[in-house]
């Protein structure tokens, strides 16, 4: 289909942002021309100055962010008008040029007494920056001289060369082997490898499974070498900037306990048996003499072939997060009466979904929308995050509006399990309860179980490398088959192939990332529970997390949520919800 063949009321309302490109191009000559910061260099230790600084840089982050939305969301529209990528191409250029001059910033507020940056922080006139200046203060023992900063950020594309050369191998040069798939034959890609993954036939799951890892295993070399460089470049910069650890770095980034981290790996651990009876379930239902990883994505409820047209799905969402009360639910009408979303798949326009912010404007979402089950699960996700953003947005100034990734997939996950909680209660059809239960316990282990065993694995390779071991591709296969053994249990056979898993995520080249999205899901449940049980309450403290951005630490901020991600308490009642949906549905299913 045609962009042009699409109705109005299902392609999103840019003009929001900017009347046309036409005023988009006034607004880029604009901003260029007020690229003055160097004249601020060496005079923030007058308050006054560092005042007018801070808020000359902060209407230029707006409106260049304005920009790079409007043009990143015109070339997602159709990328063949090479126009927006020209767009997108020249907002690049000018945040490389800010970056430039502000490159003195950090070092010279590192430079100054730490009385004079504690009084800022009872100064009322900086009290859109103080967390900011609290975060300068806490990074000083970690701030290098300007002049090596400006290095460090001189070699910025070599050091994010070997994710670049992974993703050049992923994307383009792996040799990914033909088969037989939908009667024809076709090369096998990423995408229609979790497809057949998914599908019923086994003979093909095995085929495409050894196929698959066939192409990646032919380059384990070169690839052991770039995740081996990718680590090193972690402990060098961990050293640069006078941390213990790549961890301590990562969590220090963004203001987050190491307990946090802890508490997930040892709630995980201790949880594992729940996690080895699914899997010895997934053995039983199927009826397996032996199970394999090829096995892990096959369905195990048939008969379910629900579809949704776009309205009705966006209907079935705004009901399905009634919990949140008239606000949420007129806010998601607003999002669909205004034409917030972009709705159809067309030529050239970007795949996939995703959520997107604009300062001064409401946020947007694209979709590829299909009338499937999984589908509607995407349009709550999405319109989390952008309700997330709305929240913020509307309560916090610029400076604070941006909430951090660490918290970026809690009101997403909130809006899937509120919905899906909904659907099990509303299902007549006991097919359809247990599909959803079953659902809802592959959410889980994929993005809190798996995600954990990710972060493991990535926080042995990195302690590894600064105790000066080599990361050979044994040593990492090794690594890896031990985490999966554990993780997995026995009721699953541990192959090869998925000894070699580790090389194909992208993820491990942005170290300690993964980690973030189970604590997400964790944050999620928790809040969802308190929802249900405790109504309009726990409503208003979620709203106070969602207007908050990022105005404290991510965890503080989640503790207006009532979740507190430095106990204990939070991680057993996530596993404790795995548990009971698995028991849930091993009755459904006669197990």
């Amino acid at each position: 289909m045609k962009r042009s063949e699409v109705k109005e009321k299902y392609k999103w309302k840019i003009e929001d942002i900017f009347p046309s490109d036409e005023e988009w191009e006034k607004s880029f000559e604009k901003t260029s021309k007020s690229l003055d910061f160097a004249k601020y260099a060496g005079k923030l230790s007058d308050a006054d100055t560092l005042l007018k600084f801070l808020k000359q840089s902060g209407e230029f982050d707006k409106n260049l962010t304005r920009l790079a939305v409007y043009a990143h969301m015109r070339h997602d529209e159709d990328a063949a008008i090479s126009k927006y990528t020209a767009y997108y191409a020249k907002v690049g250029a000018l945040n490389s040029k800010y970056a430039t001059q502000l490159s003195f910033f950090e070092p010279e507020m590192a430079q100054q007494d730490d009385s004079y940056l504690n009084s800022l922080l009872t100064d009322k006139r900086f009290t859109d920056y103080d967390y900011d200046l609290k975060r300068i203060i806490a990074r000083k023992p970690h701030t290098v001289s300007e002049a090596e900063e400006r290095l460090i950020g001189m070699s910025g594309e070599i050091l994010d060369s070997f994710y670049e050369s992974f993703s050049m191998i992923d994307n383009l040069d792996l040799r990914l082997p033909e088969i037989e798939w939908d009667g024809n034959t076709v090369n096998l890609s990423h995408g229609l490898y979790g497809i057949i993954l998914h599908s019923k036939n086994r003979e093909k799951r095995k085929e495409a499974y050894e196929k698959y890892y066939s192409a990646y295993t032919s380059l384990i070399n070169t690839l052991t070498s770039i995740y081996y460089g990718n680590v090193k470049k972690d402990v060098f910069l961990s050293k640069v900037y006078k941390f213990n650890s790549c961890l301590e770095r990562a969590l220090f980034s963004e203001d987050v306990d190491r307990a946090v981290y802890d508490n997930l790996i040892k709630a995980v651990d201790k949880n594992l048996p729940a996690m080895h009876r699914y899997i010895a379930d997934r053995k039983k239902l199927l009826g397996y003499d032996k199970q394999y990883f090829y096995d892990i994505y096959a369905p195990l409820v048939d008969g379910v072939d629900v579809k949704y047209t776009y309205d009705e799905a966006y209907e079935l969402v705004i009901k399905g997060l009634a919990p949140l009360g008239k606000k949420y639910q007129q806010l998601l009408k607003k999002g669909y009466d205004e034409r917030w979303l972009d709705v159809e798949e067309t030529e050239g326009k970007g795949g996939g979904a995703y959520s997107i912010g604009c300062p001064d404007c409401h946020p947007y979402v694209l979709l590829n929308y299909q009338p499937t089950l999984h589908e509607v699960f995407t349009i709550a996700h999405e319109m989390g995050h952008a309700l997330h953003t709305w929240f913020s947005q509307s309560n916090q100034p610029f400076a604070k509006s941006q909430y951090t990734i660490f918290v970026a997939e809690v009101a997403s996950t909130v809006n899937e399990t509120l919905l899906l909680k909904y659907m099990l209660k509303e299902a007549k059809d006991e097919n359809l309860k247990k599909y959803l239960l079953n659902y809802y316990l592959d959410s889980i282990r994929a993005t809190l179980h798996r995600q954990a065993m990710f972060a493991e694995f990535e926080y042995e390779a990195h302690t590894l490398a600064e105790n000066d071991q080599p990361l050979t591709k044994e040593v990492l296969c090794d690594l890896y088959a031990g985490i999966g053994k554990k993780y997995y249990g026995e009721d699953i056979e541990h192959d090869y192939n998925v000894s070699c898993e580790w090389m194909r995520i992208p993820h491990f080249y942005r170290a300690f990332y993964v980690y973030k999205y189970a604590t997400g899901i964790t944050a999620a449940i928790n809040i969802v529970n308190r929802i249900l049980n405790e109504g309009e309450t726990a409503v208003n403290d979620y709203f106070r997390f969602l207007s908050s951005g990022c105005s404290d630490d991510p965890v503080s901020l989640l503790k207006l949520a009532g979740v507190d991600l430095s106990k204990d308490k939070p991680f057993e009642i996530a596993m404790r919800e795995f548990e009971e949906t698995l028991t849930e549905f091993e009755k459904l299913m006669g197990i």
